[in-house]
């Protein structure tokens, strides 16, 4: 078992998620993480279930993994080694992404994930740091084997998982779908005035939407026409969260009909802009 501890004050991790203030924008940073290119996830599944009475958001892909060191680098605070790999430029460059937009669906996160040679598991918990009268950040993290999964008494303790049969199941939910990959489950989701989760799971059983009266908000911002579908459903939001697609998303056990933006358009134009000082007299130089 090994022992991430930051000099941040455990306040820090809620403070640090109201950077965003918009629910999907959290879901896509952890979108982010599994499209970037150092993963080469192909699908991402994005779900909802419940775990010994708890709310649950699942984020699920099938990339190459994390070691234990890989997963130390993730839960790290300001650490980053991403680069671009064959004209693919990753999305997130300041090693921030995972921690506020974890943080911000809900107050614990558990990631489990395989490699083809190791199995890990981090735990990023409030619920846990309060418990423990944690003074800085202190996240649990472990390398697993299926023969002897032992000392992992703090995750089970302070996660839905308090067996290690337990926590082999949910690396096992990674197999079942590819050799390798992650898995993120959140818990203690986000609630709204009335004690419901800030999300309508039950409209669209295919989907994750925002309940209507919660996008009166966007109605306040100088929006005078209907709301648009991208920002109270997830599914639609995914559809044209890329560019240039690489990857599947399946949101509640269905695919999400990407569409390519430029294609959809009904007119385009191309302009080239030339700064006015490429034409001017006068150089750089001349000017300092």
């Amino acid at each position: 078992l090994h022992f991430l501890s930051a000099h941040l004050n455990p306040k820090f991790l809620h403070t640090n998620s109201t950077s965003h203030t918009w629910p999907f924008g959290a879901v896509a940073e952890l979108i982010d993480n599994a499209y970037d290119p150092d993963v080469m996830a192909k699908q991402f599944w994005i779900d909802w279930t419940r775990i010994k009475g708890f709310d649950c958001l699942t984020f699920q892909d099938n990339g190459s993994g994390m070691t234990k060191s890989r997963m130390y680098e993730l839960l790290s605070f300001g650490f980053s080694d991403k680069q671009a790999v064959g004209g693919h430029t990753p999305v997130g460059m300041y090693g921030n992404g995972f921690k506020s937009s974890s943080m911000r669906l809900g107050k614990d996160t558990i990631v489990f994930s395989k490699t083809r040679d190791t199995m890990s598991v981090g735990l990023l918990s409030q619920s846990y740091l309060e418990s423990i009268q944690a003074k800085h950040v202190v996240v649990p993290i472990a390398s697993l084997r299926v023969e002897d999964a032992a000392r992992l008494q703090n995750i089970l303790k302070h996660s839905p998982f308090n067996t290690e049969k337990e926590l082999l199941t949910e690396l096992r939910a990674i197999t079942s779908i590819s050799s390798t990959g992650t898995r993120i489950i959140i818990w203690n989701l986000r609630r709204v005035a009335n004690g419901e989760t800030e999300f309508d799971l039950s409209t669209d059983r295919y989907d994750i939407r925002i309940p209507a009266d919660a996008c009166e908000v966007y109605k306040h911002r100088g929006v005078t026409q209907s709301v648009p579908e991208i920002i109270y459903s997830l599914r639609a939001y995914c559809s044209i969260l890329y560019l240039k697609p690489r990857m599947q998303i399946i949101i509640r056990g269905q695919k999400v009909k990407m569409q390519l933006i430029s294609k959809s358009l009904a007119l385009t134009r191309k302009d080239q802009y030339k700064p006015s000082f490429l034409v001017s007299s006068f150089t750089l130089e001349s000017l300092i």
